[in-house]
């Protein structure tokens, strides 16, 4: 922990451990649930979760265990916590943020649970800007104006082999209209009020993911921005999107590259690449 706010989030910020651990955010798992068993998210292997996703195997998330918002909570306060803002995906696509309001309703110190409306490295660039701002001395709310900046602008642009995972996982929102397309139609979404929506449909995957980079670059304009590359069991297919975009993107502060969260990868399924654009 650093300074006297302490900084929750949940696993589907995409946050890679190692930062984490540099800026003292503590991450609370969610949960997968393959068959009949259910375990946190970093116990499953992703190469076990795509297999049994590509095999048509029953699985599902679930929001993190309510004892580990407790201990989280419990644990920042007797590392002396002042306050705590805990911070997580949008309530439209997940029940964290109820749980995290059970857990802090019993809290020893203040904790100010904030939705964010978005998930991913959306998520993950926000909660690292306010984990510099608590790092340097700054209160509860100077730590949530952050948040809510870096929030407000950021944008998630999302290339999916098929739509079948969000689906079947209920989270498909708006993009529901999509449905029914041929296969050789390719879908590019976005996140817009906490919920996924229908972007554009492209002829091709390599027609799409091109489409993709030409929708970054015109989100990012002329601002100073942060990038992240996140994907799902297609590193390969990422790495190429990372090498279109850099050039074309020359004030880009940070550059991510990262496979996102199992648990978003549940519902984008297996090949499934996105661009995280989260203005500094």
């Amino acid at each position: 922990m650093s300074g006297r706010v302490g900084l929750v989030t949940d696993s589907t910020s995409s946050v890679p451990p190692a930062v984490a651990m540099q800026w003292g955010i503590t991450v609370v798992p969610t949960q997968i649930q393959i068959g009949e068993l259910l375990r946190a998210e970093p116990a499953v292997p992703k190469d076990v979760l795509v297999k049994a996703l590509e095999r048509n195997l029953e699985v599902t998330t679930a929001p993190p265990d309510p004892a580990g918002f407790a201990w989280a909570y419990q644990d920042l306060a007797n590392r002396g916590a002042d306050e705590i803002v805990s911070v997580h995906i949008s309530g439209k696509q997940s029940k964290t943020v109820e749980v995290a309001e059970t857990a802090a309703a019993r809290s020893p110190v203040p904790v100010h649970v904030v939705d964010s409306n978005t998930a991913g490295m959306s998520l993950g660039y926000a909660v690292l800007a306010a984990a510099r701002v608590a790092g340097a001395g700054g209160g509860a709310r100077r730590v949530m104006d952050s948040l809510a900046r870096r929030l407000e602008h950021s944008a998630e642009l999302i290339y999916v082999d098929t739509l079948e995972y969000l689906r079947r996982g209920g989270r498909i929102g708006a993009a529901t209209a999509m449905l029914g397309s041929a296969l050789a139609l390719k879908p590019l979404l976005t996140m817009v009020n906490g919920q996924v929506a229908p972007l554009e449909r492209v002829l091709g995957a390599e027609r799409a993911l091109r489409r993709l980079v030409e929708a970054a670059v015109r989100t990012a304009g002329s601002r100073q921005v942060d990038i992240a590359i996140e994907h799902f069991g297609a590193p390969a297919r990422a790495d190429r999107v990372l090498s279109r975009l850099r050039p074309r993107i020359p004030k880009a502060r940070e550059i991510t590259f990262t496979e996102v969260s199992s648990t978003i990868g549940v519902h984008v399924g297996p090949g499934a690449v996105g661009i995280t654009i989260s203005p500094t």
